[in-house]
């Protein structure tokens, strides 16, 4: 049978060794495991290590066959990266969600692969199904990457559709794919509130994924309303104390600031999900909301409400008001601040050690989370 979702869905069981012996047989990919595990040094010797790891990956993948298989593999490393580059992760709010049944997860995004990685690790800590990915095909500059990404339940996201038709069409396709997933297929879904990282710690939904999201709408037979509720979107606030992409984020806003333009490198975006994933994070929460019923009569509306219930669970850190003072002196009401593991004096070196002209985009990414709190109707 046909499969209308072949070039966008994650791989099946039935392709996961065929890819992973891809994937072994990759030195582009070996390079990079190599660099995530030992530094930037190691790729004067990847020549001489790429055999020697793809032998030790072979043994402890030789008896994987399926795609559950490799997510229980990498889980042992999500937790060690948990355990090497966070203070703690906390979840709140999933208690509330019925492990039997599926939901549209529509998170902040702040991190390439950290926001949806911390999401789907809380559910399965809580004996939920892992989730399907939403990932930008922007991002699988490699074909090692696709492979990667979708051996791990993620779907594409064609943005490098070009022309109306072309993009409708693949916007039909991608909505199709995500109702078809939650309603019949009864797989989670996790995709971002917007296209692009919040680089300016503001979060906001783009109502143009809501829009997106209905085209899969039979409109003579299925309200709006209806159909948002039919999908159980459920939005997801996602807090990380520090932000190891926080300097690289900073240059890129400061350098469109003063050129009006910034192009970005080869391999910048897999620089940022090295350093997403490596990096300090403080502690980070992940706050699961209540899934939005169907009194909508408009994207912008269901915009507004996936908005209200991240910023109202959006967890606050001494590293954002410090951030806030220094920009903006005490703020006029205190919200709550929860315990941080970053000393002032840390978050102040942390941001002086970047270039002068960056520095007051940093600090506003940190700032810009309180003041979100404090006036959520406020456009920043």
């Amino acid at each position: 049978m046909s499969d209308p979702f072949a070039a966008i869905r994650p791989f099946n069981d039935d392709e996961a060794r065929l890819v992973i012996d891809r994937l072994l047989r990759s030195p582009d990919f070996l390079t990079a495991v190599l660099r995530l595990r030992m530094g930037e040094g190691s790729r004067a010797f990847a020549y001489l290590l790429r055999p020697l790891l793809s032998l030790y990956l072979r043994r402890q993948l030789r008896h994987i066959r399926s795609v559950e298989g490799v997510q229980m593999f990498i889980k042992r490393y999500v937790e060690n990266m948990i355990g090497d580059t966070t203070a703690g992760l906390s979840v709140s709010g999933i208690d509330a969600l019925d492990a039997r049944r599926a939901y549209l997860f529509i998170s902040n995004h702040r991190d390439i692969t950290m926001d949806p990685a911390m999401t789907n690790y809380a559910l399965h800590r809580a004996g939920h199904r892992t989730l399907r990915i939403a990932i930008g095909d922007n991002l699988l500059t490699e074909s090692w990457i696709a492979d990667l990404m979708r051996l791990n339940k993620s779907f594409i996201v064609q943005r490098s559709a070009r022309g109306p038709r072309e993009l409708l069409a693949a916007s039909k396709l991608l909505s199709s794919y995500i109702r078809t997933s939650v309603q019949e297929d009864n797989e989670p879904v996790w995709i971002a509130q917007r296209e692009g990282r919040a680089k300016d710690g503001i979060d906001r939904t783009e109502p143009a994924i809501i829009k997106m999201l209905s085209l899969s709408r039979d409109r003579q037979t299925e309200d709006f309303g209806e159909h948002v509720a039919s999908l159980r979107i459920v939005p997801v606030s996602i807090s990380y104390e520090l932000d190891p992409c926080d300097a690289l984020k900073a240059h890129e806003l400061a350098q469109r600031e003063a050129t009006g333009s910034y192009a970005k490198t080869d391999r910048e975006d897999v620089t940022s999900i090295g350093r997403g994933i490596a990096g300090s994070k403080g502690h980070v929460h992940v706050a699961f909301g209540e899934p939005l019923g169907s009194d909508f009569s408009t994207p912008a509306d269901v915009a507004a409400a996936i908005d209200a219930q991240i910023l109202r669970n959006y967890r606050l850190r001494p590293t954002n008001l410090w951030a806030y003072e220094t920009l903006h002196g005490p703020p006029s009401q205190m919200p709550d601040i929860h315990p941080g593991s970053c000393s002032e004096r840390a978050f102040r070196e942390r941001i002086g050690a970047m270039p002068e002209a960056d520095r007051p985009y940093a600090l506003a990414a940190y700032a810009n989370s309180l003041a979100s709190v404090l006036e959520p109707a406020r456009p920043l």
